[in-house]
């Protein structure tokens, strides 16, 4: 959904990129860096109850995620081992956010139940991710779903951020179960729509079984 907006925000960083690609920067070194820091926001700031904070170093560092893929497309240099790392990074810093939400709810939050939804948010984030690359792997498609990568991160910093400078933790708590409950949706629906695949892909095989 908000695949859309990638062009404008692509525009926007393009003269960061370029001057990086200036400095002999790589972009797997601005994909590292923009872990780090999106890992430091969440389980530095976080669990210290410092939402605000922590939400707007989280959404500096996630915008490298975008310089990175202009700065490989630009200069030619994109290669394997760069998707590789990129969607391997992207996976930690994802666990980072609710990880550091799920600390924060241990510690000042004071609340198991949010808790155990920011605990969903990251275990079914991740399997959603994995679905999709295992089936790609097997040679299946599984790109349907409910809640994309970019609209989980967008969902919860924003409802996060939000509710910090508004005092109104009411919001983070509404993220929480949308994104619990959509992530483990769309896990369903990609387990679902593979199995449907797998099972044409046998019937075309061995149509006198049929």
């Amino acid at each position: 959904m908000l695949d859309r907006f990638r062009a404008f925000w692509t525009k926007v960083v393009a003269p960061v990129a370029h001057l990086l690609i200036r400095l002999g920067v790589s972009a797997d070194v601005v994909t590292l860096v923009g872990t780090l820091g999106v890992s430091a926001g969440a389980l530095v700031f976080y669990p210290q109850g410092e939402l605000l904070i922590g939400t707007l170093v989280i959404t500096a560092f996630v915008f490298s995620d975008l310089v990175d893929g202009y700065m490989a497309r630009t200069t030619g240099r994109s290669s394997s081992f760069g998707a590789f790392l990129d969607s391997t990074l992207d996976r930690i810093g994802d666990g980072a956010i609710f990880a550091g939400l799920a600390l924060y709810f241990a510690w000042e939050g004071d609340s198991r139940l949010y808790l155990v939804l920011s605990l969903i948010c990251l275990v079914m984030g991740s399997v959603t991710s994995y679905a999709r690359s295992r089936a790609e792997s097997l040679g299946y498609t599984a790109k349907v779903g409910i809640a994309e990568r970019a609209d989980r991160l967008v969902a919860i910093l924003v409802m996060t951020g939000l509710g910090a400078i508004f005092d109104l933790p009411v919001l983070m708590h509404v993220a929480l179960w949308a994104l619990a409950i959509a992530s483990t949706v769309t896990v369903v629906q990609r387990v679902w729509v593979v199995r449907q695949q797998a099972l044409a892909a046998a019937a075309d095989a061995n149509p006198s079984a049929g």
